[in-house]
């Protein structure tokens, strides 16, 4: 069964500052709980761009990781780019991340549209039923809060 999680957030700032921080994957170390053993493997990758392929290792349980490969299959230089999934723990991973002007005329509204699949048939929607969907509910909400305190109302780009 296919799944959809969006997300909305205001991000205040200078569009282009905001842009830089997420076109730098080595940024998503910042917005990705503890408990989750996020790492990029390798070399640190550079600006993010069409083709590009990131490995990660993450935390799926306590003490047990995996890998994750993405590919980065689309980018609109200041207004979108697109993250599929290669290998990793889910059957289906894309994860559009939209950058559009505040109303407000300060900063982004950004929006993440993810669509996934866990696979495994029925055992695998138990799984999303009991704990998937509520840890990618955790995370975002981590990620939230943490971009919250990169960008906050009084700066105009990341805090450092």
């Amino acid at each position: 069964m296919i799944h959809r999680l969006v997300r909305e957030q205001r991000v205040p700032g200078r569009p282009a500052a905001i842009w830089e921080f997420f076109a730098a994957p080595r940024n998503l170390n910042a917005l990705t709980p503890r408990n989750l053993s996020f790492a990029i493997v390798g070399a640190e990758p550079g600006r993010m761009h069409a083709g590009q392929l990131i490995e990660y290792r993450i935390g799926v349980l306590p003490g047990v990781t995996t890998r994750w490969l993405t590919e980065i299959t689309h980018v609109q230089e200041g207004e979108f780019f697109v993250d599929e999934q290669r290998l990793g723990p889910y059957r289906l991973w894309h994860h559009e991340h939209h950058f559009a002007p505040d109303v407000s005329g300060d900063g982004v509204r950004m929006t993440d549209r993810v669509t996934y699949e866990v696979g495994w048939s029925l055992l695998g929607e138990a799984v999303h039923a009991l704990w998937i969907r509520r840890q990618l509910a955790e995370i975002f909400a981590y990620r939230s809060r943490k971009i919250a305190e990169l960008f906050p109302e009084s700066a105009a780009g990341p805090k450092a």
